[in-house]
């Protein structure tokens, strides 16, 4: 019954925090922009979160390592550095971005002067991680996020051509000028990275030795990250198609959460805006506080420092300052008066240039023998890590151009 239980709710936390404001924005602006045309991006991104998701949570149940220990085993301290420099930048980006967006979302309901907000954010969040055990963080902002299920209903509920949704899933050139096409692959680019954001195998594998996964937990992990990561995909879908259902023909872009909830009420009225605020809300406090902890885990990792919720911040204040102090930073990034939507959209494309640094590891270490054992990598996960590891390397490569001339995606 435990073990039940377990992988029910391990299913729910990772579908209620797998949308965050990032790809709330890209999604729904991918819809808006380019209809289903990006859905197989969607499809695509998913079944490669769930394969490195599934290896990372399975070197951390056999070895008991999370993914910069592999980091520093297997790249070496120079470059195993320069990922460590790269993911921690990242993840300060993303959750400074996390943190304008819930005091958006506050803004919305209050008022209330944004910078003042800020704080609040910042000091809410302290709070949460210094007093709330691992599971419970997991378990609240995972749970309640899937009030971002509304989303769904939205989606189904605008009634969509379901067989030109269906046609989405093949890969197309949009028609038109050579501008056109070069946003459109800037926004492949910045999707893919979306669904597979590095911080979230950070997270995952650092979560699996905060609740001492062993070696019996391999098949639980495989449920978990196969049926959440799906259920999430899913999620990230239905946006998509109520940016084309709903943005599109009104010409707006998602620069705001508000736009979110408008088309939850859209279709609910006052009860569909509350939850979509709520699932938000949820959603990115729980990005903010998993960045923010993911810059604390892969310090401690890399410099061998004892981390972990499990132990009392005097028993690792190394981990416990790291944390602070970025929380610290993101909310001074955003104090700047910086769109925290831009800060965003340039977190996501910087993301995908260092997925190359983080996955060779993983697939390094995965698939010896001599470390892994029975557990070595199968040949589905061997063809598809290697697979994926090229795809997101072209990727990587694609970004930065990608990023300049598209001004940033504004075409």
């Amino acid at each position: 019954m435990n073990k039940t239980l377990e992988i029910f709710l391990g299913i729910l936390t990772a579908m209620g925090g797998f949308v965050e404001i990032g790809e709330l924005t890209f999604m729904m602006n991918a819809g808006s922009q380019f209809h289903y045309q990006l859905l197989w991006v969607v499809a695509l991104g998913v079944v490669g979160i769930m394969v490195y998701g599934e290896i990372a949570g399975r070197v951390a149940a056999v070895r008991g390592q999370a993914v910069f220990n592999v980091v520093r085993e297997r790249a070496g301290m120079r470059l195993g550095l320069l990922t460590l420099v790269s993911a921690t930048l990242v993840c300060l980006l993303t959750c400074a971005a996390e943190i304008g967006a819930i005091a958006l979302v506050w803004e919305l309901l209050s008022g209330w002067p944004y910078r003042a907000l800020l704080l609040l954010a910042m000091v809410f969040l302290l709070l949460v991680i210094w007093f709330l055990p691992f599971k419970a963080i997991e378990r609240v902002f995972g749970l309640f996020g899937l009030l971002m299920v509304v989303f769904i209903v939205v989606a189904w509920k605008m009634h969509p051509d379901w067989l030109q949704a269906a046609g989405g899933l093949v890969p197309s050139l949009p028609p038109g000028p050579t501008d056109k096409q070069l946003l459109y692959g800037y926004y492949a680019v910045a999707l893919i990275s979306s669904v597979m954001l590095p911080y979230e195998t950070y997270f995952y594998a650092s979560g699996a030795i905060e609740d001492h996964w062993t070696p019996r937990d391999i098949n639980l992990n495989r449920v978990i990250v196969i049926v959440g990561f799906a259920l999430g995909g899913l999620l990230a879908a239905a946006l998509m198609i109520i940016g084309n259902q709903f943005l599109g023909p009104r010409h707006i872009e998602a620069g705001l959460p508000g736009t979110a909830a408008l088309a939850a009420a859209s279709q609910f009225g006052r009860a569909g805006l509350w939850l979509a605020i709520g699932g938000m809300f949820f959603a990115f406090a729980g990005a903010a506080i998993e960045t923010a902890m993911c810059s604390a885990y892969d310090i401690a990792q890399f410099f061998g420092w004892p981390w972990g919720k499990f132990r009392k911040p005097r028993n690792a204040p190394r981990f416990a300052l790291a944390w602070m102090i970025v929380l610290v930073l993101a909310t001074l990034v955003v104090l700047t008066g910086v769109d925290p939507i831009q800060v965003v959209e340039y977190s996501i494309v910087f993301s995908v240039v260092i997925l190359p640094l983080t996955y060779f590891p993983l697939m390094a270490i995965s698939r010896d023998p001599d470390v892994m054992g029975v557990h070595v990598n199968g040949p589905i996960a061997n063809t598809l890590g290697w697979l994926y590891f090229v795809l997101i390397t072209i990727a990587a490569v694609a970004a930065i151009p990608l990023l300049v001339l598209t001004h940033g995606g504004q075409g």
